[in-house]
């Protein structure tokens, strides 16, 4: 059973243009916090940020349509019974969510495919591969998450998946990364060099300069620019991710910054 509220606080986004983000109620806030209100997860930085990145291009051009369309997806029983608190909590913090989908675990996938979802970010690592194996794309939140900046989205694309051959039919999880990839270049070509409130990285963790090198030319063939770019070449992926602080990386399906 997957039930829908819309938001009637927001303006609704153009379901031909928008991009669609559902991400995990349990993500954004932290259940039994305060008496009215919930208090605010890991999450919350990212909706933060995706609200800047609207509100940039909106400053940009009013009639702009290639937007974030953002969705809260509960699947946590004890939320459900306070559906109000939890749509209370969103109006608090003055957070741009469209519509409040409420779905059992063994439902959610439907709550997903049925409001077209491009991307879904969760902090359960049971959720997100269950949602790519149904071609939904998918990343993974974790507690570094809660520091990364509010005021500006920060994206990290895996290098090694983007160059990664294909074998055989292309799977649909990937239609979708790539799908989703190009909507999000799209919208960084909105802004120019400096002060955008979107930025996109590439880290290649194997492989030396060449690698790196495919992976640029790859995205630039689907119309995405990166702001920055890191060949690893083997060398751990932790010290640069403290540095640049990504809200998330994307893969071919589902994927973790711990990863």
């Amino acid at each position: 059973m997957v039930s829908t509220i819309q938001n009637t606080d927001v303006k609704q986004k153009d379901t031909d243009r928008a991009v669609v983000v559902a991400v995990s109620s349990r993500a954004v806030f932290e259940s039994g916090a305060g008496d009215d209100v919930f208090g605010v997860g890991v999450a919350f930085p990212l909706l933060q940020a995706l609200q800047r990145v609207n509100e940039r291009l909106l400053e940009e051009n009013p009639a702009e349509s290639l937007l974030f369309d953002v969705i809260l997806i509960t699947t946590d029983s004890q939320q459900q019974q306070q559906s109000s608190r939890i749509i209370s909590s969103t109006r608090h913090y003055g957070l741009e969510v469209s519509r409040f989908c409420f779905s059992s675990e063994e439902d959610f996938i439907e709550s997903l495919l049925k409001n077209n979802v491009q991307l879904f970010l969760s902090t359960d690592r049971n959720e997100g591969p269950q949602a790519s194996q149904k071609g939904v794309f998918s990343a993974l939140l974790d507690q570094q998450t809660a520091f990364c900046p509010p005021e500006q989205l920060r994206v990290m694309f895996c290098g090694d998946a983007v160059i990664r051959p294909d074998t055989g039919p292309m799977p649909a999880s990937r239609q979708a990364a790539q799908s989703f990839s190009a909507q999000l270049g799209e919208m960084r070509q909105r802004f120019g060099m400096l002060d955008s409130p979107l930025s996109i990285v590439l880290v290649t963790s194997y492989g030396g300069r060449d690698s790196c090198g495919d992976a640029l030319r790859t995205l630039r063939s689907r119309s995405v620019s990166v702001d920055e770019a890191y060949c690893l070449a083997g060398a751990a992926r932790g010290p640069i991710l403290s540095l640049l602080r990504p809200h998330f990386l994307l893969s071919d399906g589902f994927s973790g910054l711990e990863e």
